[in-house]
């Protein structure tokens, strides 16, 4: 199961020193998610908690490999890791991808204004007249009986 903190803040313009913890949280976040098997273990651990050793048999790359990987996801804070010896368990925390998705979402609007572009110019391609093609006549040949 996914772990979910709440997170409400007012947004501000102000450069402070929560807005360069913010800044740097995305940053740990973006470059998790830069990598093909970093985000491929998020979307195991999207299904279940699981065992370190049972995402590294997921991959063509040693234990100490996905353990790396592991740790940059952990320092992200997109997985919450618990050890009990030498089990490891991990499971994952959307808190964080849903900070980057706020952030990405202040952009939205950029691509909602190239949508609305491109329906004016869609509408206008439908209102020009349409060019009616003749159509060639089809050719008779005697049928024979």
């Amino acid at each position: 199961m996914m772990n979910a903190k709440p997170i409400l803040e007012v947004v501000n313009d102000d450069a402070s020193p929560s807005a360069d913890a913010e800044e740097t949280r995305l940053d740990l976040v973006f470059a998790a998610l830069s990598d093909p098997i970093r985000r491929r273990i998020l979307k195991e651990l999207d299904q279940r908690p699981q065992l370190v050793s049972e995402l590294a048999s997921l991959f063509d790359i040693s234990l100490q490999g996905v353990s790396r990987h592991i740790q940059v996801l952990v320092r992200a804070g997109l997985i919450q890791q618990e050890r009990s010896g030498r089990i490891s368990r991990c499971s994952l925390d959307v808190g964080p991808l849903f900070d980057a998705a706020l952030w990405l979402n202040r952009y939205s609007k950029y691509w909602q204004e190239q949508f609305g572009v491109m329906a004016a110019v869609l509408e206008e391609i439908d209102a020009r007249p349409q060019k009616k093609h003749k159509k060639k006549p089809k050719s008779k040949t005697p049928s024979k009986k």
